[in-house]
């Protein structure tokens, strides 16, 4: 399927897409505020930007989306029409898993949330972070 918008248009759509405070990350940090549970959002350890971290405990959560972050990206990668997809996301994933890497290696506990967590069981997903965090 070829794109029906112009590369200017496309670029500007995309550039559109929050990668910041989106509803996934708004609903946990509000959940989490209500629970009293001290953090800081979109924290920069070094060069990695961590979604939600406890920098004195050096804890970190990572909330990803299902497609940017290529949850099931083997069955996925199938669906995607163009190869510029199948290649964004692949470089996502191994961004994801070196700065998953590093921050360990520098004495990070780190948690991973998926979307489909949250939508799927909100208060399970609150508990896990708040365990996590504590």
């Amino acid at each position: 399927m070829t794109d029906v918008h112009t590369p200017a248009i496309r670029s500007k759509n995309m550039s559109a897409i929050k990668a910041r405070n989106t509803k996934l990350e708004i609903s946990i940090f509000s959940a989490l505020r209500r629970q009293n549970i001290y953090f800081q959002k979109h924290y920069v350890a070094g060069r990695i930007n961590i979604d939600l971290a406890q920098p004195h405990l050096k804890r970190a959560v990572f909330l990803d989306g299902d497609f940017w972050h290529g949850y099931k990206f083997q069955g996925l990668k199938r669906r995607l029409s163009k190869q510029y997809w199948v290649e964004k996301i692949r470089l996502n994933i191994l961004r994801d898993k070196r700065n998953r890497s590093r921050l360990k290696r520098q004495g990070w506990k780190v948690l991973r949330i998926w979307e489909h967590e949250v939508k799927n069981d909100f208060e399970k997903t609150v508990k896990k972070v708040i365990v996590f965090l504590k």
